[in-house]
């Protein structure tokens, strides 16, 4: 992260200069984005940083969130980056512009050498933390975006025809547009902790239905705190409190082993202790009884 940054930010000024000075807007455009990957990896480092900081007794999770926070930031950066080049493309379209093709060239060429660099440099951890993901696509849309200059130069090099630099502007915008909608929609979704995408509820529940000693589970909640970190809490009804650890030890074992999720809480219970704990007798996803009775008088 920090060699990727430090190649962005070096290139990024270069870049926005030459873009100015050969008056095309797709150059300056990628230069914008390549800004954009030098806040997103910036942010990104921050993220890291604070989300290895240790839990505190008011933040009992840590800060892992965080990196989920600077994968949101980056995610809107993104639809605003492309929201923008769109709208300076199409008033662009109608303009005619002239363009310095040469210097273009040279860049964007440059730009793609810096752009691969960085891709390969961060590659390999994308897969494991939606923050450097985040980073990956920003690299990846200006990587897109200096391949669109090159060709945009090369088309005005030869025939002169300068409206590919608008259109070229907007492919970059499109691309940027959609990584930047899915990288966000996956951020909400942790936010939100929705269940892990992939990760079967329903055979969660059968399996732990399953165990000897088991009679019923019920509260069953599975959510994400940050890439990787995965937790589980369930109620389960036991036969009798004779089983319960057997069951906790059976439990663990199995969502560890089969899931995959290592950060799990079990309450054991039995029918007559189920019956008495009243946030175990109603639906979790029923209004609460103050709520219905408002509903009700209304």
């Amino acid at each position: 992260m920090v060699l990727a940054f430090v190649l962005t930010s070096g290139f990024m000024v270069t870049e926005l200069v030459c873009g100015l000075w050969a008056n095309s807007l797709a150059l300056v455009a990628d230069a914008g984005h390549m800004v954009s990957d030098a806040a997103a990896l910036g942010l990104g480092l921050f993220a890291m940083w604070i989300a290895s900081r240790p839990h505190t007794d008011k933040r009992t999770f840590g800060f892992h969130r965080a990196e989920i926070l600077a994968a949101l930031v980056n995610g809107a950066l993104l639809v605003g980056i492309a929201l923008y080049v769109s709208v300076h493309a199409l008033t662009r379209l109608r303009e005619v512009q002239q363009i310095a093709s040469g210097p273009v060239l040279i860049v964007a060429a440059l730009g793609l050498g810096v752009n691969l660099v960085a891709l390969r440099i961060l590659d390999t951890h994308r897969h494991g933390s939606l923050n450097v993901r985040g980073a990956f696509l920003h690299v990846v849309g200006d990587a897109l975006g200096s391949v669109g200059v090159l060709v945009s130069g090369l088309v005005i090099h030869w025939t002169g025809w300068t409206p590919i630099d608008g259109l070229v502007s907007l492919l970059i915008a499109g691309l940027i547009l959609v990584s930047g909608v899915r990288l966000v929609r996956e951020t909400v979704s942790v936010l939100l902790e929705s269940c892990p995408n992939g990760l079967d509820m329903d055979a969660v529940r059968q399996d732990l239905i399953a165990l000897d000693g088991v009679r019923d589970v019920h509260d069953l909640h599975v959510w994400t705190v940050t890439s990787g970190f995965v937790s589980l809490s369930v109620h389960a009804e036991v036969t009798s409190s004779d089983v319960a650890d057997d069951v906790l030890r059976t439990a663990t074992i199995l969502l560890r082993e089969r899931y995959g999720i290592r950060h799990v809480t079990i309450q054991p219970e039995t029918s007559k202790i189920h019956d008495e704990l009243e946030h175990c007798c109603h639906d979790a996803h029923e209004p609460s009884l103050s709520f219905r009775g408002f509903i009700n008088q209304s």
